[in-house]
C-alpha cells in the first residue's frame, strides 16, 4: 500500500468531513475513495472515521492521526520538491504527447511555439490516443500530454480547457450539405468515429449525446485513421464529427451542428505530485495553439466538471 497517498486521501476527509466533497477534491469517484479509506483503516488496525447517513466524524484514532499525516505529508512533499529541483538541473528533454486526431498544422505550430520558448529543452514529442496517455502519465513514462475530456484525472493536474465544437462531413452531393447547419436528428447515416479503446468516456458521451438529440446510427464504425474515415464518409452511406479546422477531401463538406451539441474538448494534464520544469511553458504553448487563454502554473485545479457539463441541451427542432 502507498501509505503517503492513503494519507492524502485521509487528509482529505478529516479536512471535509464528507466523503463526496473529498472526492470531488481528489478528481475522484465517491466508491473508490471510500475503499482506500476502508484498505488504510485495515492496515493501522484502527477505525478513523464514525459514518451515518447524516455525518461523518473523526473517531479519537483519527484525531491523533490528522496532525501527524499533515506533518508527514509536508516531509513528503519537500522530499519531492528536492528531487524535482534535481532532476531541473539535470533533465533537458520533455517527454509529450498529443491526440491522433490533431491536424499536421497544429502538431508543427506546438513544436515551433514551444521551441521557441525552451530552446534549450528537447521535446520529444510522440502521437497517442488519451486512455494511453493517461496510463503513461499516471506510470511517469511521459512528463506531459494533452488529453480529450472527459477522463479520469484523479492522478493527474490539469490545465485550462480548450474547447472546439464539432460538425459533421458529409459527401457533398448529400441533400443535407446544402443546409448552413444539420441537426443531429436529421441524420440517418452510419456513423464513424474513433475506436472507443482510445478515448473510452468520450466516445460514450459522443453516443449518449447523438442518442438524446435522435440520431441513432445503425452502425458505428471504429476507425484509426483520417484517409479511411473519409473513404467511408464518400462512399455516402456514414457521416462523421470533425473539428472546422480538420484537413477534409475536396468532395466532402463540414457543416456545423444546429445549437452545437458536441465539441472536442481538451486539456494538458501531467502528474500531479511531481512534474517537469518546463510543463509550464509547454501548457501555454498548446492553449496558444489550441484556443484562447494562458495555461495556469503546474498545480491542480480545484475539480473538473462532470461529463453532462459538456453537453448542450437537446434541440428538437431547428431555428430559422
Amino acid at each position: 500500500m502507498d501509505l503517503v497517498q492513503h494519507l492524502r486521501y485521509f487528509l482529505a476527509v478529516a479536512e471535509e468531513l464528507h466523503f463526496g466533497r473529498a472526492a470531488r477534491r481528489l478528481h475522484m469517484s465517491q466508491p473508490p475513495l471510500s475503499q482506500r479509506i476502508q484498505r488504510l483503516e485495515r492496515q493501522l488496525g484502527v477505525r478513523l472515521f464514525d459514518r451515518s447517513p447524516r455525518e461523518v466524524t473523526l473517531t479519537e484514532a483519527g484525531r491523533l492521526l490528522l496532525p501527524q499525516a499533515r506533518e508527514l505529508l509536508l516531509r513528503a512533499d519537500a522530499v519531492l520538491g528536492l528531487a524535482e529541483r534535481v532532476d531541473t538541473a539535470t533533465a533537458a528533454v520533455l517527454r509529450a504527447a498529443l491526440p491522433p486526431e490533431l491536424e499536421g498544422s497544429t502538431v508543427a505550430a506546438v513544436l515551433g511555439g514551444f521551441r521557441e520558448r525552451r530552446p534549450r529543452t528537447t521535446l520529444e514529442l510522440r502521437e497517442i490516443p488519451s486512455a494511453a496517455q493517461q496510463e503513461s502519465l499516471t506510470r511517469r513514462q511521459l512528463d506531459v500530454g494533452v488529453l480529450h475530456l472527459p477522463c479520469d484525472l484523479s492522478q493527474l493536474a490539469l490545465g485550462p480547457v480548450v474547447h472546439r465544437p464539432l460538425g459533421v462531413l458529409l459527401p457533398a452531393a448529400d441533400p443535407l450539405a446544402a443546409l448552413p447547419e444539420v441537426l443531429l436528428a436529421d441524420l440517418r447515416h452510419d456513423l464513424v468515429v474513433f475506436p472507443r479503446a482510445a478515448a473510452p468516456a468520450r466516445f460514450d458521451d459522443i453516443i449518449d449525446t447523438c442518442a438524446r438529440h435522435g440520431y441513432h446510427p445503425a452502425t458505428v464504425h471504429e476507425v484509426d485513421g483520417r484517409s479511411f474515415t473519409i473513404g467511408l464518409v464518400l462512399a455516402g452511406t456514414a457521416v462523421a464529427f470533425d473539428t472546422a479546422a480538420g484537413q477534409h477531401h475536396p468532395d466532402v463538406v463540414w457543416r456545423p451542428l444546429a445549437g452545437q451539441p458536441l465539441a472536442e474538448r481538451m486539456a494538458v494534464a501531467w502528474p500531479r505530485e511531481r512534474h517537469h520544469a518546463d510543463v509550464g511553458a509547454f501548457a501555454d504553448t498548446v492553449a496558444r495553439v489550441l484556443g484562447p487563454g494562458t495555461a495556469p502554473a503546474p498545480r491542480p485545479l480545484p475539480h473538473t466538471r462532470p461529463s453532462s457539463d459538456f453537453l448542450a441541451p437537446p434541440y428538437g427542432a431547428r431555428h430559422e
